[in-house]
């Protein structure tokens, strides 16, 4: 399982720190032993390294309030799939809760208890709709969303305030400088800042969610339909991808081999005007930026289909093999009831609507309006439900994404591209 998915991603744009406890709490190398059951007031949760610091608060309050005492297990992303494929084989679990990104959901669905008690009609309203479609695997919800986030608009209010920039920006494009809300706006400001050593914008080649981001928006679902059947070479597609591409122009060169990381060093070291990136993002400007206070938010922009976004969820699930079911479920109540906890962590994210309501009109929170309205956003979705998808991603999408940054024919990589999925899915 590749590294590239969303919480790899946040944690290792975020800052976060990656240090790894493998095997937590007296348990020795390679996590507890296989005792689950065995303190029913106790719970091992197993978690990729960063959603540790997301739950910590959680787990806390969780102990005052029913008792349940949370033993964290953290591993490296590229070892946690290895270890839950293992383990739900073997039908003998080492933890009681599982937090599961959204790719693994398809892959695991046979191995968690569905949870469909917590999901009551008052918690459905107060978690994002793409969420809660994603947590029903054929009819059942079998993971309570812990985090989410998805990509908005961040920019440069100083340029864009700037007394010289706004009347020559009108006197060039015949309208008032102000952040995007269409995508020739996008396109005409990114022209306009790219001078002077600086650039307008971020092309990202080494990453997919953003183009698949302009897919939705253009009214196709990403990659595959509801039937599985790949759409990736239609013209909602082939739109996306050249209007894509036409941002190389006023972006830094290299686009092939930008990535989160890279975009995001690009704008906290002021090279780019715009960036479309991860919401939690803002809150981690660090404080000797040349942009720390100088940035503002707005949200996704949409296409004809409206505005959408890629959430990158991850879901609390409940293992069948667990032997200590009603104190890991009693653990996933608890961290919905006090998810806002979570915005207090380094990462700085929930999964409520909420929880991010409750926070977005304080200073310093100015990236939650436009979060949560991109992931309200009408033509939203999250990732296809194939356990294939991160070898989609890997072996197709991204190679195909570099080559089109880098001057590629759109169509042929795009057929290419359809071929090669293909024949992943047989």
């Amino acid at each position: 399982m590749s590294s590239r998915t969303t919480i790899s991603r946040i944690t290792a744009i975020g800052g976060l720190s990656t240090a790894v406890l493998l095997a937590a709490t007296a348990c020795g190398a390679g996590g507890p032993a296989a005792t689950s059951g065995s303190a029913a007031s106790t719970v091992n949760v197993l978690v990729e390294a960063g959603g540790h610091a997301e739950l910590t608060g959680v787990a806390e309050q969780c102990k005052k309030d029913t008792g349940v005492n949370v033993n964290f297990v953290e591993l490296p992303y590229e070892g946690m799939f290895n270890r839950l494929s293992s383990e739900f084989s073997s039908g003998n679990v080492s933890f009681d809760v599982a937090a599961l990104d959204s790719v693994w959901l398809p892959s695991f669905k046979d191995a968690v208890q569905p949870i469909d008690e917590l999901f009551t009609d008052e918690v459905k309203k107060d978690i994002f709709p793409a969420l809660v479609k994603e947590a029903n695997v054929d009819g059942h919800f079998i993971g309570m969303p812990a985090w989410t986030n998805a990509e908005i608009i961040l920019y440069r209010k100083d340029l864009f305030d700037d007394a010289k920039n706004k009347a020559d920006f009108k006197a060039k494009y015949g309208y008032d400088l102000a952040a995007p809300t269409t995508w020739k706006q996008y396109q005409d400001i990114s022209e306009f800042f790219t001078k002077d050593g600086m650039y307008g914008t971020d092309v990202k080649g080494g990453v997919e969610t953003e183009w698949l981001a302009h897919v939705l928006q253009a009214g196709s679902p990403m990659v595959l339909d509801e039937n599985n059947n790949v759409v990736i070479d239609n013209a909602a597609h082939k739109d996306a991808l050249d209007f894509y591409t036409s941002l190389v122009k006023s972006a830094p060169p290299g686009a092939a081999q930008v990535d989160w990381a890279a975009a995001q060093n690009l704008f906290n070291q002021g090279k780019t005007a715009m960036t479309r990136f991860w919401a939690h993002a803002y809150r981690q400007i660090p404080k000797d930026s040349p942009v720390a206070g100088k940035v503002g938010a707005a949200p996704m922009i949409g296409g004809s289909a409206g505005v959408a976004g890629v959430p990158g969820p991850w879901y609390l699930s409940v293992p069948k093999a667990t032997k200590n079911s009603d104190a890991a479920k009693k653990f996933v109540k608890c961290a919905y009831d006090h998810n806002d906890l979570g915005i207090e962590s380094s990462l700085g994210l929930a999964s409520r609507i909420s929880a991010f309501e409750k926070y977005q009109d304080k200073a310093g929170y100015e990236s939650f309006k436009p979060l949560i309205e991109t992931l309200k956003g009408q033509a939203t979705a999250t990732r296809p439900a194939t356990a294939k998808w991160q070898q989609i991603v890997d072996t197709a999408l991204v190679p195909m994404l570099q080559k089109a940054v880098a001057g590629g024919d759109s169509a042929t990589l795009l057929a290419a591209a359809k071929k090669q999925i293909q024949d992943l899915l047989k």
